[in-house]
């Protein structure tokens, strides 16, 4: 059965940083993709970043780019998203999800065949 599991959220100040985890176990890290995304409830799903299975290749997509870093453990099997410089807009609650569709195709409806419950992610002074 596969679980994903996602952890270090929490409150930070605007410019400070945050690591997320995401435990993924029933999958390989070297099988499947994992991608990081983030939702509001006045906002829909946003793809932020995500490591390739196969040369842990990271992508980044609009708020991430240049201020998030995706990296993987595949020995623990924990993906992690470094979270730099944070503002109030970043405040959301973050998933992971597994796919072995492309990492460029995060924005599809359909991306992710198993999704985390989330960890939520507050900026505030």
């Amino acid at each position: 059965q596969v679980r994903l599991v996602e952890s270090g959220g929490g409150l930070a100040q605007p410019g400070g940083s945050l690591r997320l985890s995401c435990a993924a176990s029933g999958l390989s890290l070297t099988e499947y993709n994992i991608g990081w995304f983030r939702q509001t409830p006045q906002t829909e799903r946003e793809g932020l970043s995500c490591i390739s299975r196969h040369d842990s290749k990271p992508t980044y997509f609009g708020s991430a780019v240049g201020r998030f870093t995706i990296s993987k453990d595949s020995n623990k099997n924990i993906v992690y998203l470094q979270m730099n410089d944070l503002k109030p807009d970043d405040a959301a609650t973050y998933s992971c999800a597994a796919d072995q569709k492309p990492c460029d195709r995060i924005w599809d409806w359909n991306w992710g065949t198993s999704w985390g419950h989330g960890t939520q992610v507050t900026v505030s002074s």
